[in-house]
């Protein structure tokens, strides 16, 4: 008899052999064969929890199994497109949608919910089961108290995607199921409003549900608002991660870099100026890489945690408020941004009677919750007044009309469109991280600065441990760079086990850093690589790669900043 090996497997699906090798389920092997099976509460990147039903398969014996939760078996045969089987998808879609709000024309996800989608491709024109008091009775309230997040609890259907996402992946336990039966439910504990809860405002529970059920706060009425009055001077940024996500909107390759369309459409929508994020992700760079050195010399508590992501800030503030005093005081690059250009436009426009408000196009939903904090108020104004979401973007370039495809590129205003490459790859995990090495290291050749990509920042996992020498032959700094904050509490459990040791950590909260933000196109791990490379391809293109390089950043430090470095670019956290 031959022995079965992992390279001979097979299953039979819908009468041909499909060789598996590695799959953890049924589904990975039916879409491996080309058919796509429905799914409504499965994403590869969280655990398996088999409630939609949609998945299911007929076997040889008849039996019906979730596709999802069954793992691969060699020689099994099974149907994926059975008269019984379209009958069982037909009637729970009519279930669901017997008890789901269906004002499909005004809800956030039209056009981009997972039911609606599928009840489109059944073609369920009628619902033969009465309607349900749940969903036509307003029995549940719309939640608007979060600046990021908005919950209708009439839109559920129950998945448990964010529940997943918020336990398993972010360890934020902010929403879980309550109640049982017909009563089920998932709501924050006590059903209390989500902004008084632990809630971090990563918006990644909004970026799996698929339907409208969570949803990313809408701030384009206020852009609109701004753009519109003529006693206003609306000021854009730009962060690194939305130019390689915003395209995916309009059709274009997922992870192509559409920075000069972005900012032709920008400009015909009205916005006066506009500029890059990466700008101020270098100004990061100098004043986190001076306080990490001097941390270090003087022997101060290590490590230094970055502060560029502010669902990261508000995690500790949860979970480790003993850890505040090892977070960089460094603001964000959104809130730098924001600060130092309106003290710009302050002296700029001295003789301007225009209010300047800035703009963030960002890939992140807590930027939002960011924004709203009162440490980012500077001389009674807020560093940022808006931040768009890269959803938030494609909207206001839809609804008017820009043709995105058939645009001519632009470039960037100056003096703040001008940003070197470390400031650039921000917005993926470890970006951070490899720009302070650029920054920290003597020898800053062109071919030094390319070997540092060998360092450990890079990758998409979510844990990255690295031990980097440094030139004096006798430092050798421990490193770890984190994406995901449940991969961050494990790190911190390390450390606190005295497991571990680091000099400097870098953490993301969202899986992959902020090219997977809640705010941008979904994509799973596949979708966020593309992107990432495409942000590298970027960084070896730029004639600027490393932020000492920026030649506008010298004279800003000679001239605005000169003594208001702190005021401007720093921050201390009070809750």
């Amino acid at each position: 008899m031959n022995k079965v090996t992992t390279a001979n497997k097979f299953m039979v699906i819908n009468g041909e052999r499909v060789p598996f090798s590695g799959e953890k389920n049924i589904l990975s092997v039916v879409r491996k064969a080309g058919i796509d099976l429905p799914t409504l509460c499965y994403y590869s990147e969280l655990s398996v929890y088999g409630s939609c039903r949609m998945c299911m398969v007929e076997d040889q014996r008849g039996n019906i199994i979730t596709a999802c939760s069954t793992p691969p078996k060699n020689g099994m045969e099974i149907k994926t497109n059975t008269p019984r089987l379209k009958k069982y998808r037909k009637n729970i879609l009519r279930l669901y949608l017997a008890s789901h709000n269906r004002e499909c024309t005004t809800c956030p996800r039209n056009t981009t919910c997972k039911l609606q989608d599928l009840a489109i491709r059944f073609g369920i024109e009628e619902i033969k089961f009465d309607k349900t008091d749940k969903a036509w009775k307003d029995e549940y309230k719309i939640d608007n108290s979060s600046p990021s997040i908005t919950r209708d609890p009439n839109k559920c259907i129950q998945c448990g995607d964010c529940v997943r996402m918020c336990n398993e992946t972010q360890n934020v336990g902010a929403i879980d199921f309550a109640l049982r039966g017909y009563e089920l439910k998932v709501c924050p504990a006590f059903d209390m409003p989500l902004a008084e809860t632990e809630c971090v405002n990563c918006g990644q529970c909004a970026a799996v549900c698929p339907t409208g059920a969570v949803t990313i706060k809408n701030d384009v009425p206020s852009v609109w608002k701004a753009i519109y009055d003529d006693k206003k001077r609306v000021v854009a940024q730009i962060a690194p991660a939305v130019r390689v996500a915003l395209g995916e909107e309009f059709g274009i390759s997922k992870g192509e870099n559409v920075m000069p369309l972005i900012v032709a459409a920008m400009r015909k929508i009205g916005f006066d100026e506009i500029y890059d994020t990466s700008f101020s992700a270098d100004l990061t760079v100098i004043e986190e890489t001076n306080e990490f050195l001097g941390k270090l010399e003087s022997g101060a508590k290590l490590p230094l945690f970055t502060s560029c992501c502010p669902a990261w800030v508000s995690y500790v503030e949860e979970k480790h408020p003993e850890l505040m005093p090892q977070v960089s005081t460094c603001k964000s690059p959104q809130q730098m941004f924001g600060s130092v250009i309106k003290a710009y436009a302050k002296d700029k426009y001295q003789d301007d009677e225009k209010e300047t408000i800035v703009v963030s196009v960002m890939p992140c939903t807590a930027k939002k919750a960011e924004a709203g904090r009162a440490e980012f108020v500077t001389e009674g104004s807020k560093d940022v007044d808006i931040v768009l979401t890269t959803k938030g973007l494609a909207d206001m370039i839809y609804e008017s009309g820009i043709v995105f495809k058939e645009l001519e590129p632009e470039a960037l205003d100056m003096p703040f469109g001008m940003y070197s490459g470390a400031g650039l790859i921000f917005g993926v995990t470890g970006g951070v991280t490899e720009a302070v090495i650029r920054k920290v290291i003597k020898d800053k050749s062109h071919a030094s600065i390319n070997n540092v990509k060998f360092c450990g920042a890079r990758g998409m996992e979510g844990i990255k441990e690295f031990d980097l020498p440094l030139e004096d032959g006798e430092t050798v700094l421990k490193i770890a760079v984190v994406s995901g904050l449940g991969n961050a509490e494990q790190l911190i459990r390390k450390m606190e086990a005295g497991e571990a040791f680091y000099h400097f950590i870098e953490v993301m909260a969202c899986p992959g850093g902020c090219i997977g933000g809640a705010g941008q196109p979904f994509g799973l791990r596949n979708t966020k690589r593309l992107r990432a490379e495409s942000i590298y391809a970027s960084d070896k293109q730029t004639q600027l790669r490393h932020a000492d390089e920026n030649p506008v950043i010298p004279d800003l430090y000679n001239t605005l900043l000169k003594d208001r470095t702190h005021e401007l670019l720093h921050v201390h956290y009070h809750k």
